[in-house]
Formats: structure tokens, C-alpha cells, sequence
């Protein structure tokens, strides 16, 4: 939403456009330089910063809903997404400690009741979706005063159960990765076998035998090694490799098994 008339619309009649009681949310990561950051939100009208997420359109699929809302806040359209969970708690939305009637009435002139579209119970589907930071454009919109990158180990509070949806998230994100070559949307176009190793044990989060992973992904042909090298220093030159396109687009729908 980019306008004050599309805001005032989606609380008044959104209902219109959009399933009532459905959401997504998406856990966004990036990765830079040996670090997982998170992507989160902070609306207008609410205290506590969020995932990036929304209600599901009539006219859309969870997956193309998922994707909208990951673009919009990223600027990149075809990031990797996998859906983990729903989440339907009774009282998960309640918005007690995280929102600001004051704030919502000040911006739009909207005073919620309790009969409104919004106020109800919902179900959120989980997705969480992988990308290097460096590409990415965080962008707030009208409805948001800020969309940034937060290391995982140091989130700020987060509202509504966004803390449970992201434990989830990072917990499924390591079971994929023995098998989905997610690397390729975290990593640079090409990288040496060390960035590789470093970016695994980010991921996964422990210390990792230096050479499993990557001569698995050499054995399986999902790597391929470049004729130009990193120059680091004298007798340091370690080749640069890239992602095979066609082996790790077929990985990515029929699965591996790296461990």
C-alpha cells in the first residue's frame, strides 16, 4: 500500500479483495559475510517490530501471495520459498502490547471495532525465503516506518508470535539445507570453497567437517570450478567456483541428500 486512500480502503473494505482469517508470514534471510540476518518490519501503528507478511488476495495462491509479499519487501522476485507451518493459536493475533489505536487513527482516521474484518481470529501459513543481503533492497511502504536486516542471535522483540514463527522457520531452513542446494541464493555469483564451507556452518549453525560439503556438491556436479582465482595474498589463490544452473534447478525440485 503506497497511498492513504489504499490504507483506508484495506481497513473499510479490503474484505472485498482479500480472505478474511488468512495470512502469510514470511521469514526473510539474508546472508552476508558469515552472518544470517533477518528482515523485519515496523508498521505505522504498531509498537513491536514484525515479519513481513499479510493477507492472503482472493484471486491468489498461498505460494503467489508468499512471493508478493517477499518482492515487495526485497525488490527481487524470484527468491527461494519454502511454506514450514501454519500457525492458528487462539489469541495468536491478539494485538494487547503491539499495537496503537492513537497512531492508526492519527495516519487514516480509522477507529477498528470489534465487528471489523480484521479483528478475528487468523491463520498464518509460514514461509520463509533465502536471499544474499547485498541484492536486496529492504523497503518500507505507507503502511511501514521501517524494514531492516537484524542478525538472528540479536532480534529485537517482536510482536504478536513472530518469535515462535521464527524459531520454526530457521529450524526447518536447517533441515532443508541437507537437502536443497539453497546456497545459491545467499551466495555471490561465484565464491571459493572456504565462503562455501562459512556460509554452511553459519547456517546451520555449528563447526562442520571443512571438506564434506563441499566435495559432496563437487561429486553431485551442483559445483563448477572457475579458471579465475581469489588473490588473498602471496601463495594464497584459491579458486573461485559457481553453482552448476541446470543441476541445482533440478535439486531444487527433486531434492539431495548432503548429509
Amino acid at each position: 500500500m503506497e497511498t492513504l486512500q489504499e490504507l483506508q480502503y484495506f481497513f473499510t473494505k479490503g474484505y472485498i479483495d482479500h480472505r478474511p482469517n488468512l495470512t502469510i508470514d514470511c521469514a526473510i534471510f539474508g546472508y552476508h559475510e558469515g552472518e544470517l540476518q533477518l528482515l523485519l518490519v515496523k508498521n505505522k501503528f504498531f509498537t513491536m517490530w514484525c515479519l513481513p507478511g499479510g493477507f492472503v488476495r482472493k484471486d491468489e495462491s498461498l505460494e503467489e501471495a508468499a512471493t508478493r509479499i517477499t518482492a515487495e519487501r526485497t525488490g527481487i522476485g524470484n527468491l527461494f520459498l519454502k511454506q514450514f507451518k501454519a500457525f492458528g493459536d487462539p489469541g495468536r493475533n491478539d494485538p494487547r502490547g503491539a499495537f496503537d489505536p492513537e497512531q492508526l487513527f492519527e495516519l487514516a482516521q480509522i477507529r477498528l471495532d470489534d465487528d471489523t474484518w480484521l479483528t478475528g481470529e487468523t491463520v498464518s501459513v509460514g514461509y520463509y525465503a533465502i536471499t544474499d543481503i547485498v541484492n536486496a533492497i529492504p523497503k518500507a511502504d505507507f503502511f511501514s516506518s521501517e524494514c531492516a536486516w537484524f542478525p538472528v542471535d540479536r532480534l529485537p522483540p517482536l510482536g504478536f508470535d513472530h518469535d515462535e514463527i521464527v524459531s520454526d522457520a530457521i529450524f526447518t531452513m536447517r533441515i532443508h539445507l541437507y537437502h536443497f542446494p539453497i546456497g545459491k541464493n545467499m551466495l555471490g555469483e561465484k565464491f571459493t570453497l572456504k565462503e562455501l564451507h562459512l556460509f554452511y556452518e553459519t547456517i546451520v549453525g555449528k563447526k562442520l567437517n571443512v571438506s564434506n560439503f563441499p566435495n559432496k556438491l563437487i561429486a553431485l556436479g551442483l559445483l563448477q570450478k572457475l579458471d579465475e582465482k581469489k588473490k588473498i595474498g602471496a601463495h594464497r589463490s584459491p579458486a573461485f567456483y559457481r553453482f552448476n544452473d541446470e543441476v541445482y534447478d533440478q535439486a531444487l525440485k527433486e531434492g539431495l541428500v548432503l548429509a
